[in-house]
């Protein structure tokens, strides 16, 4: 179902409209009885849960990660030898 208001009950009835809205209808708001902006519900988001390891085996680290020159590790910290 949908509703039309003029601006001004829109700014003194907000709360009324927002229940409303929440409730699946839509409020169109009006201005000198040309429709200016529509206030509706907020879509229903889905939580998924995560599945722990979905992604084993998709990725490696190389052996000499651990192996990073010390020059290079100063210039992340802006230090020079």
């Amino acid at each position: 179902m949908t509703i039309q208001v003029n601006l001004y009950e829109a700014k003194t009835q907000l709360s009324r409209l927002v229940d409303q809205a929440a409730q699946g209808e839509s409020v169109i708001i009006a201005r000198n009885g040309r429709p200016v902006a529509a206030l509706g519900p907020v879509p229903k988001h889905e939580v998924t849960r995560r599945t722990p390891g979905g992604w084993k085996g998709r990725g490696w680290i190389a052996a000499d990660f651990d192996e990073t020159p010390d020059e290079v590790v100063d210039l992340f910290y802006g230090e020079s030898r």
